[in-house]
């Protein structure tokens, strides 16, 4: 019997990426501004924030909710600000009920890069759906993730719920 692998290919851009303290790009002020929410993977927009997939998740259906304004912590939001934050959270969990049917989630926030924050300038809401299950032995015995969908996949399945 000998050794299965399993290829986590999408992790390497992430575990090499440079993680600034303070200043370099920040992606979550720029993809709002590709033109492709495709390939941004943003799967909804409010006034005045969005709704992306993590290309990093800890889970299947993994979504984040940012502000369009670079701000990190909630109190430098605006009351409309903060509305809005609140609604896209909730609208996040309506398309994960609909499209993905999980059993719970988890949602929350991190901020400063010492509580996990990896862009701790610009907050983010975490909504990751959670099945009864749904953790197995892999990140236990061999530090992985199983994702049983694409991306690409994922993205079509949930922006098929934004209506």
């Amino acid at each position: 019997m000998g050794l299965e692998y399993l290829h986590a290919y999408w992790r390497l851009p992430y575990v090499q990426a440079t993680k600034p303290e303070t200043g370099g790009e920040n992606p979550f002020a720029e993809l709002p501004n590709l033109g492709d929410d495709r390939k941004a993977l943003i799967i909804w927009r409010g006034p005045h924030t969005y709704l992306v997939m993590n290309k990093f998740p800890y889970n299947v259906g993994h979504l984040l909710a940012i502000p369009y304004r670079e701000v990190p912590n909630l109190v430098d939001l605006s009351h409309a600000e903060r509305a809005d934050l609140m609604e896209t959270i909730i609208k996040a969990q309506e398309i994960l009920t609909k499209t993905l049917k999980p059993d719970g989630f988890n949602i929350g926030f991190n901020f400063g890069r010492v509580a996990g924050a990896g862009i701790p300038r610009h907050l983010h809401g975490h909504i990751v759906p959670r099945w009864t299950g749904d953790v197995n032995f892999m990140p236990v015995i061999a530090d992985t993730k199983v994702l049983p969908v694409a991306m690409d996949a994922l993205w079509e399945r949930l922006r098929a719920h934004t209506a």
